[in-house]
């Protein structure tokens, strides 16, 4: 069955949790002792209706305070397709958080509260969502039931959302009135809004088309590893494990290898026990090559007409995710694909606003949550393509030397 990776974001308090629970809860996806133990602190609590939220919040303080801290993966199926889906935090102070969970997802859900309208965290996570190339973005204008269910309160907010939207770079973005907490349009079709005959937000999940978000024009395989198995059986064997990045492969392609240059054809593709006609993003597979070259982990593999850049100088856009402020003329690790490298802090070119989506020039102090523009420069030369390009060989995080901290997740400009 197909995959689709989904992320919730939006304000605080706007409904993403209990969105997910209803989803969860009207898809027969959650087991009857879930239900009761949320039935159970539900009462605790003196609510009246049984909350959806407490599926998701499944930390101790998120639970006492009503919000999302940590980005909350669950998964579940129906018949058209299977699912992971990233509830991420609304708060400004967790803004790490949600680029951690957005940051594989194909689809975003961008939550806003009926009577509150477009807020300024409406636009800083659907700035993220642009900025991290997620290609389908779900608008779900919520608590529709607290409005009494106005066509005009729900026209206003998608008028105000698509004129902020013209400036980002999404390709696809949808609206839906809802209410996560009646349910209405979320699996089920809503009897209190007769006005709007567009598809639910399930029937939306289960049918846009994610397939052509990979690219399979620029054929990009990383290499992790490499397998020798030393056995009576696979005596000569020497295959190169990894993760197809982009583009195609299959027996017979002539391919160079990156950094060294050397050329050889694809022999055979491997999985398990199988042998393939062909592999393709995002498939992990062992290719074996006709030629005997010096191959380790951090190569890449790809075709002689259609390389990727390879540089030392990488102008990055980061969003930094420690405590500790950004050193210019600082030195991390730098994680590209499978390739470790060192690098040092250039120059830092500006910060972001993501509320105005202006330039701060005059401030170029990068702390936690913040995001901007800089450049580095690495030890050793890295095989990279823009991140809109493609978002594997695209992305990369920055490293602690000291504490081995996560420090800043990039995307190559």
């Amino acid at each position: 069955m197909d995959l689709l990776r989904f992320t919730t974001a939006g304000s605080v308090d706007d409904g993403k949790s209990t969105l997910i629970g209803r989803l969860l809860y009207d898809t027969k996806s959650i087991f009857e002792d879930q239900v009761e133990i949320m039935e159970e602190t539900s009462k605790r609590r003196g609510a009246d209706y049984l909350d959806l939220s407490l599926l998701t919040d499944g930390l101790k303080a998120e639970r006492e305070q009503g919000i999302t801290i940590d980005v909350a993966y669950r998964y579940f199926a129906t018949p058209e397709r299977k699912f992971i889906l990233a509830d991420t935090p609304g708060h400004i102070q967790y803004t790490r958080n949600m680029v951690t969970g957005a940051s594989t997802a194909n689809l975003a859900i961008v939550l806003i509260d009926a009577r509150n309208g477009v807020v300024e965290q409406t636009k800083r996570h659907s700035f993220i969502a642009s900025l991290l190339q997620i290609k389908h973005i779900v608008v779900c204008i919520n608590k529709m039931d607290l409005v009494d269910y106005k066509e005009s309160v729900f026209n206003k907010i998608k008028e105000d959302f698509e004129e902020f939207s013209s400036k980002l770079d999404v390709p696809d973005v949808r609206y839906l009135p809802i209410s996560a907490l009646k349910g209405d349009n979320v699996v089920s079709r809503s009897e209190n809004m007769d006005w709007y005959d567009g598809p639910t937000l399930l029937y939306t999940l289960e049918n846009v088309h994610v397939g052509s978000d990979h690219n399979h024009v620029d054929s990009r395989f990383p290499v992790q590893y490499v397998v020798r198995p030393q056995s009576d059986k696979f005596h000569d064997f020497r295959g190169y494990a990894g993760r197809v990045a982009g583009g195609v492969f299959k027996p017979g392609d002539e391919v160079v290898v990156l950094p060294s240059g050397y050329t050889s054809t694809v022999k055979s593709i491997h999985l398990y026990d199988e042998r393939l006609e062909e592999a393709f993003a995002p498939m992990s597979v062992v290719m074996t090559l006709a030629d005997d070259l010096d191959i380790s982990r951090g190569d890449m593999i790809v075709k002689p007409n259609n390389q990727p850049d390879v540089g030392q100088d990488l102008e990055l856009m980061i969003c930094w995710m420690n405590e500790k402020k950004l050193t210019p003329r600082g030195k991390y690790r730098l994680k590209h694909t499978s390739r470790d490298a060192r690098c040092i802090i250039k120059d830092v070119r500006y910060k972001v606003n993501v509320n105005t989506l202006h330039r701060v020039e005059d401030d170029k102090q990068l702390g936690l949550n913040d995001i901007g523009r800089v450049v580095v420069r690495t030890t050793v030369p890295v095989m990279h393509d823009e991140y809109r390009k493609n978002r594997l060989t695209g992305s990369v995080i920055l490293v602690d030397e000291f504490t081995h901290e996560t420090v800043a997740a990039g995307m190559i400009l």
